[in-house]
């Protein structure tokens, strides 16, 4: 997402714990765009880790094996709904839940952010709204809440009306760091990068300002 700026790709590459882990992304969001897939070799080439990726428009036989002899999968973005119905047909939905049970680190960017919590904020739809998603972390998600004008305004009021759960929002460059399901830090490629409690109580919005680390 942001190629001149390594923060996040390092604490990715940092969170497997070990020297030269294996990185795969997953690009269905973007229909397995070759442009996006050549443009994660050429950011992770540059480190100590051995990129790949898992194509589901090409499905390899050996796809399992991949998800499961990985030390990170890297979800990229682009339409989440969609994804997820790939994800459910090519049967991605349970390795994916496997490789998580066994402590490979899951990533991702926008659709590949949202895609672990129960719900997401997503244009998936064409307009802005809810998206039932994996369900592995719990509240919802909203990202780009600083980098889409709609964004905020949006989702406080999918939340003060009760039709998405509580959740997150995350500023371009902020990413949230869960361990099982229990978020344990909020960091930012970026100086000034935000991130928010939202909820409501009675109808009356409530959001919070969290505190989060600058990794530079």
């Amino acid at each position: 997402m942001e190629p001149e700026n390594p923060l996040l790709d390092r604490y990715v590459l940092e969170a497997a714990g070990i020297p030269n882990p294996r990185i795969t992304l997953l690009p269905t969001a973007s229909g397995d765009a070759d442009r996006l897939v050549a443009q994660f070799y050429t950011a992770f080439n540059r480190y100590d880790c051995r990129p790949q990726h898992v194509s589901l428009f090409r499905q390899a036989p050996d796809m399992a094996e991949r998800f499961l002899e990985t030390d990170i999968i890297y979800v990229s973005g682009g339409n989440t709904r969609n994804m997820l119905a790939i994800w459910e047909v090519a049967g991605v939905t349970p390795m994916m839940k496997q490789a998580w049970e066994r402590g490979i680190v899951l990533a991702g960017v926008s659709a590949g952010a949202i895609c672990w919590f129960e719900q997401g904020h997503t244009d998936s739809n064409g307009g802005l709204s809810k998206l039932d998603c994996l369900g592995w972390l719990p509240g919802s998600c909203s990202p780009h809440y600083d980098g889409e004008v709609n964004r905020q305004p949006s989702y406080e009021t999918l939340i003060q009306n009760g039709e998405i759960l509580r959740g997150l929002a995350l500023d371009d460059g902020v990413a949230a760091h869960f361990t099982e399901t229990q978020r344990t830090r909020l960091v930012s490629s970026r100086p000034h990068g935000r991130a928010f409690s939202v909820s409501a109580r009675d109808g009356v919005l409530e959001s919070r300002t969290l505190t989060v680390d600058y990794l530079g």
